[in-house]
């Protein structure tokens, strides 16, 4: 070990102080070397520093970039409905349900095989919506979803019966038992859109008697009113300002006072950062802020033993101490 620092010492011409007031040639620091490395990591330094901040623009002419996503496996772990029983009976609707779901899923609930509302599965694996029910019985299935919209297995089919009555306080005669329930239907979720692009939605009506009001709630504290004088399939659009999760809730009013509820989920993406994908960016900005400092506290303390042995130099000079071979 201390042939390798006699090898090295000697290398840059490094020698300790033996205070005998003699100056021994190529015994002192080779500031010469020291200043060419330190200006080749300068050099190197500032063409990085220059890379980094230079913004991308782009692909250059020519180029093709390939973006891609590979499949995974499907969900294996089936949802559950976990706040109803199994032939329960409701004399209200819309109801909320809850149960338990694999995490950062997509559930969708079903009722005869009728799509009837869809939310996202929390961190903590559990989930909530609000479903209208159909008049009579309702087989109730629950099935999740992942990213690449793979289903997973349907959970265990629960039986749930609505039975209309009418308002509270209202007289019998206030609900037509004649006519058709209102339904309303649509996409079961709403994926791949962006910030401040227009999504739109399809919105289905099943039954009822035209016409319809509609009161469509996007999640983001607005919402849009709308008339219908037919049951034709419609579509209004709407656009979201920052990316993330929304449950859009839809409410429905006929001529003859029946209202229909539909929660979905809409999943609007993030703007891709084009910047982080070329290796610049913050990780560069990280690196630099380490790098420069470094560097200058380098060239300081060159600089510190160069000044200091020149003075030492001429106070030894001055008072007669030194001497030359």
């Amino acid at each position: 070990m201390r042939d390798i620092i006699q090898i090295m010492l000697t290398w840059l011409k490094l020698s300790q102080h033996h205070h005998s007031g003699r100056l021994r040639p190529h015994e002192h620091t080779s500031y010469a070397l020291l200043g060419l490395i330190l200006i080749i990591v300068g050099l190197a330094l500032t063409a990085y520093t220059a890379y980094a901040s230079t913004p991308y623009t782009g692909p250059e002419a020519g180029s093709i970039s390939l973006t891609g996503v590979m499949p995974g496996k499907p969900p294996t772990i089936a949802a559950t409905i976990k706040s109803t029983n199994d032939q329960e009976r409701f004399t209200n609707s819309p109801v909320i349900f809850t149960g338990t779901c694999p995490a950062n899923t997509l559930v969708e609930i079903f009722k005869n095989d009728i799509f009837a509302g869809s939310t996202p599965c929390t961190d903590a694996g559990i989930y909530s919506v609000s479903i209208d029910l159909m008049i009579g019985q309702n087989i109730l299935k629950a099935r999740v979803y992942d990213a690449l919209n793979q289903p997973g297995p349907d959970s265990t089919p629960l039986i749930a019966f609505y039975d209309a009555l009418p308002p509270q306080a209202g007289p019998l005669t206030s609900l037509n038992f004649g006519g058709s329930q209102l339904l309303l239907n649509t996409d079961a979720a709403f994926r791949g859109i962006f910030p401040n692009q227009e999504l739109n939605i399809p919105i289905d009506i099943l039954g009822g008697t035209a016409p319809y009001a509609f009161n469509i709630q996007w999640g983001d504290a607005t919402n849009k009113v709308v008339s219908r004088s037919d049951n034709m399939t419609f579509k209004v659009g709407h656009t979201y300002l920052k990316a993330g999760t929304y449950q859009i809730s839809i409410q429905a009013t006929d001529a003859m006072g029946r209202v229909a509820f539909l929660t979905v989920a809409s999943i609007v993406n993030g703007q891709p950062i084009i910047a982080a994908a070329t290796g610049t960016g913050s990780a560069a900005e990280n690196k630099l802020l380490v790098l420069w400092p470094l560097y200058v506290s380098a060239v300081a303390v060159v600089m510190s033993f160069f000044i200091g042995e020149k003075r030492e130099k001429r106070v030894l000079i001055k008072h007669g101490l030194l001497q030359t071979l």
